[in-house]
């Protein structure tokens, strides 16, 4: 009897170990392997948060460098504005003072020879000569200089063609006459030259 019991445990041993082995395979993963997954589980984690947290870390590098280079192109533009205000910061007020170097300049030109020879006048012309040089020294120390016109050719960035006038050995499209002299205030055109050009004759 005790030796049928023993066949029948062993026997239902066997099928209890079959049914798991089955039941492994049926779930698709045998035993030893689940059990080798189970195993390294943690350092699979381990190294997952690993690449977590070096993913996280350049990430935060990348964001470090852009808000650098942000801040550096920030502080040249704020430097360029604050240079250019400075630079320029008299040109309105050089547009004004303009007109006074005109009316200066056409009265110097309108006052005849015979005039200047004059021992009355002389005094008055000198004076008003030197005016016009103080003004443009002034004007020089400011970054405010006159633009070339006479015989140069027409530049649209700093001359406005006002007519066209027929020339024989001028070359078309070049300066003949400057009606109203241009200004440069540093590298920025403060007022263009009016000038007359020439074209081939009729």
């Amino acid at each position: 009897m005790n030796g049928e019991k023993t066949e029948d445990m062993t026997a239902n041993e066997n099928d209890d170990a079959l049914s798991e082995d089955a039941k492994a395979e049926l779930e698709g993963v045998p035993e030893g392997l689940r059990e080798e997954t189970a195993e390294d589980a943690p350092e699979l984690a381990e190294h997952d948060r690993i690449a977590e947290l070096e993913e996280a870390l350049e990430a935060a590098k990348q964001d470090v460098l852009y808000a650098k280079a942000e801040e550096q192109n920030t502080r040249r533009r704020l430097e360029q504005e604050k240079t250019n205000a400075s630079a320029y910061a008299a040109t309105g007020f050089a547009r004004d003072v303009l007109s006074v170097a005109d009316n200066l300049e056409r009265a110097l030109a309108s006052i005849p020879e015979e005039l200047r020879e004059d021992e009355k006048f002389k005094g008055l012309v000198a004076g008003l000569d030197a005016t016009g040089r103080e003004l443009i020294s002034v004007f020089g120390k400011h970054g405010i200089a006159p633009i070339d016109a006479e015989g140069e050719t027409l530049d649209p960035n700093k001359h406005q063609a006002m007519v066209e006038i027929p020339h024989d050995e001028a070359e078309p499209g070049t300066i003949v006459e400057e009606m109203q002299r241009g200004y440069m205030i540093k590298d920025r055109l403060l007022r263009p030259a009016l000038v007359g050009v020439a074209k081939k004759p009729d």
